[in-house]
């Protein structure tokens, strides 16, 4: 099984690319960025944002600070911080976000918690 790990020291350093046609059975923990257009049997680590293109597939847990999606996802997906449903989006399993924006024409099939960041009594900044 491969894992493929970023190696920026910061978060946000780096951004990591997987490609249209690319297909990948493995692991992913990144520091950085990741950008999805190829297919991905696995797991994603990231500090960063995940954006999930188009014809990107995913099939496996997910768990990033805020993540946009476009293309498919199978699996539990968590987002930390923002999780972005485009209108081209497939998500089947369950979501756990602290905000969550749903475009008109995503599809979803599970259960979502959102959890917020903040506590409701807590004043905006």
């Amino acid at each position: 099984m491969a894992k493929l790990t970023g190696n920026g020291e910061g978060v946000n350093q780096s951004i990591n690319i997987i490609s249209e046609g690319t297909k990948i059975k493995g692991d992913i923990n990144a520091n950085g960025d990741i950008r999805i257009d190829g297919e991905l049997m696995g797991n994603i680590l990231a500090k960063g944002k995940l954006v999930v293109g188009p014809k990107g597939r995913i099939e496996g847990q997910i768990n990033c600070n805020n993540i946009e999606i476009s293309g498919y996802i199978k699996g539990k997906v968590t987002a930390s911080e923002l999780l972005i449903m485009k209108s081209t989006s497939q998500i089947t399993g369950d979501i756990v976000a602290g905000k969550l924006s749903v475009e008109p024409g995503s599809l979803f099939s599970g259960s979502c918690i959102m959890n917020g960041t903040k506590p409701l009594n807590e004043p905006a900044k």
